[in-house]
C-alpha cells in the first residue's frame, strides 16, 4: 500500500489520475542504491546531532543494507504503487523498524534529498564515461601506430583539400574527445558537492555537522547557499551539456567512417562484429553501429533541450518541474555510455585500406598549397604564387594531367618562378615534409605528437 511523507495539512488525499499523473517510481527506481547509501549517511548524521542512539542508528542502517540487498531481486517492485523511490524505501524500512522509521527524516526535506541522490548517482555514471572516454582516447592511439605512415586526403568542404598522416587525423579526434574529458572531470567536481543540510530551502534546524556527511559520503566539499541547492539543477546540464558534445564529437567521426567505409571512398573495412547485413540484398555490408551513434547523438540533444528549457522560467527555489530532470539525465548517462563503448569496438576492429586514399592524394591537387608556399619561400609574393599554382592546376584539369604527370622540364617551362627541385612536391608525402610546425602534420611532429598523446594517457593512470 502506498504511503506519503505529507498529509496532515489535506482532508482528503490526492485523486486517482493525479497519483498516476505524478509518480515518478517507475523511472527514479534506479536512484535506489544512492537513496539507501544517502540516508544511511544521514542516520550516523542524526546520531550526531543527538537525534538517534547508537543502537537505533545501527538498526537503520542495518535494515537498509537490507533493503538495498532486497532490491536486487526485480520482484522486489512488483505491485509498488509509491509515489516515487524515496516513499518506497521509507515504506520498506518502516516494515522492518515500525515507527523508528519515522525519525529517518528529522530536519531532511526530500527537495535535499533528490539532490543529494542525483549526485551520487550521477558521479558514479560520470565515472563510468570517463573510463569509457579513456578507452576510446587509447584505441585511437592504437589504431594511429597501426599504420604511422599512411597518407590520406584531408578535407574542406568535403573536397579533398590537403595531405595529412593518418595519425594525425586521428590525433584530431583525440584532442576532441580529450577536451570532453576535461569537461567531464570540471562537472564531476561541480556535483561532487553535498547538498545535505540545506532542508527544503532555509537550511536545516539541526545541529548537522555537514563537513562530517561530506566526508562520509566522498563529497569534496558543501553547498554555500540553501535556497540555491533546492533551485539548482546546474550540475545536470552540466552533465547535459557534456554528453551532447561528446556525442557531437562521436557523431562527426561516425559521418567520417560512414562515408570512408563506403565503395565511394573505400578507404577502410569495418569490423563484422559493428556491421549488419540486408534481409534482401546479400552484398551488404551497413555501418549500423555508426549510424546509431549518430542518430542517438540527437536524443542526447533532446534530453540537453528538454532540461534546459524546463528551467528556464523557474522561481525560486523548487518547483515540481524539477521532477522531469531524471528520464533526460537518466536517457542520456545510458546513451552516452553506449556510444563510447560501441565507438571503441568500431576503432579497434577497423582495417585501413592504405592504398585507396593514398591515391586519392596522388590523383588530386593536395599538393597545390605545397607547390605555392615553396614559390613564395624562394621569393615570389604568396597572391602571385597562388595565381602561378591555379594556373597550373587549371591546365591540368583541362588536360587530364595529375601531379604525377608532370615533369621537372614541363613545369620549368610552365612557369619560370618554378625551379626543377620543386617537382618533388607533387608527391604528397614531400609536401607533409615541410610542414613541421608543432600541431602540424609533418612526420617527426606527429610522431612526437602521437608519443605525447601515449604519455598523456599514461599519466591518467
Amino acid at each position: 500500500m502506498s504511503m506519503k511523507l505529507w498529509g496532515g495539512r489535506f482532508e482528503q488525499g490526492p485523486s486517482e489520475v493525479f497519483e498516476r499523473f505524478s509518480g515518478s517510481l517507475h523511472f527514479d527506481r534506479r536512484l535506489i542504491d544512492a537513496d539507501i547509501q544517502g540516508s544511511q549517511a544521514f542516520a550516523r548524521a542524526l546520531e550526531g546531532a543527538g537525534i538517534l542512539t547508537a543502537q537505533e542508528r545501527e538498526q537503520l542502517v542495518a535494515a537498509f543494507s537490507a533493503i538495498q540487498a532486497e532490491a536486487q531481486d526485480p520482484k522486489f517492485y512488483e505491485g509498488a504503487d509509491d509515489e516515487d523511490v524515496h516513499t518506497l524505501v521509507i515504506r520498506k524500512l518502516k516494515e522492518r523498524v515500525k515507527g523508528l522509521a519515522d525519525k529517518i527524516h528529522t530536519g531532511r526535506s526530500r527537495n535535499e534529498q533528490v539532490s543529494l541522490d542525483v549526485r551520487l548517482w550521477l558521479r558514479g555514471e560520470i565515472d563510468r564515461a570517463r573510463e569509457h572516454l579513456t578507452g576510446l582516447l587509447q584505441a585511437l592511439v592504437a589504431c594511429a601506430g597501426r599504420y604511422p605512415d599512411a597518407v590520406i586526403p584531408g578535407y574542406t568542404h568535403l573536397r579533398r583539400a590537403q595531405a595529412v598522416l593518418w595519425p594525425h587525423y586521428l590525433l584530431a579526434y583525440f584532442e576532441m574527445f580529450s577536451r570532453d574529458l576535461e569537461r567531464l572531470e570540471q562537472t564531476r567536481a561541480r556535483v561532487n558537492v553535498l547538498p545535505l543540510g540545506s532542508g527544503a530551502l532555509a537550511g536545516s534546524g539541526f545541529p548537522f555537522d555537514r563537513e562530517a556527511i561530506a566526508k562520509d559520503l566522498g563529497f569534496a566539499s558543501i553547498t554555500r547557499n540553501s535556497m540555491d541547492v533546492s533551485a539548482d539543477r546546474d550540475f545536470a546540464l552540466d552533465f547535459l551539456y557534456t554528453a551532447s558534445t561528446t556525442m557531437l564529437h562521436l557523431s562527426r567521426l561516425a559521418e567520417d567512417w560512414i562515408l570512408y567505409s563506403s565503395e565511394e571512398f573505400g578507404w577502410m573495412e569495418l569490423g563484422d562484429g559493428v556491421t549488419s547485413g540486408s534481409s534482401l540484398m546479400p552484398q551488404k555490408k551497413n555501418p549500423d553501429s555508426l549510424e546509431l551513434i549518430r542518430g542517438k547523438s540527437g536524443r542526447v540533444f533532446g534530453d540537453f533541450t528538454s532540461l534546459y528549457t524546463t528551467m528556464k522560467g523557474l522561481p525560486l527555489t523548487y518547483n515540481r518541474d524539477m521532477q522531469e530532470d531524471k528520464e533526460p539525465l537518466f536517457d542520456a548517462a545510458y546513451q552516452l555510455n553506449g556510444c563510447l563503448e560501441m565507438a571503441k569496438v568500431v576503432v579497434e576492429t577497423m582495417r585501413l585500406k592504405t592504398e585507396q586514399p593514398a591515391q586519392a592524394a596522388e590523383e588530386s591537387w593536395v599538393v597545390a598549397t605545397d607547390l605555392a608556399e615553396a614559390l613564395a619561400r624562394n621569393g615570389t609574393p604568396f597572391h602571385q604564387a597562388h595565381q602561378i599554382v591555379g594556373r597550373l592546376v587549371l591546365e591540368s584539369v583541362r588536360a587530364g594531367k595529375k601531379p604525377a604527370d608532370w615533369t621537372a622540364d614541363q613545369l620549368v617551362t610552365f612557369a619560370p618562378e618554378f625551379t626543377r627541385d620543386m617537382i618533388r612536391l607533387m608527391k604528397p608525402e614531400e609536401g607533409m615534409r615541410t610542414r613541421e610546425v608543432p600541431g602540424g602534420t609533418g612526420p617527426q611532429t606527429v610522431a612526437a605528437a602521437l608519443a605525447a598523446a601515449q604519455d598523456r594517457l599514461d599519466s591518467r593512470g
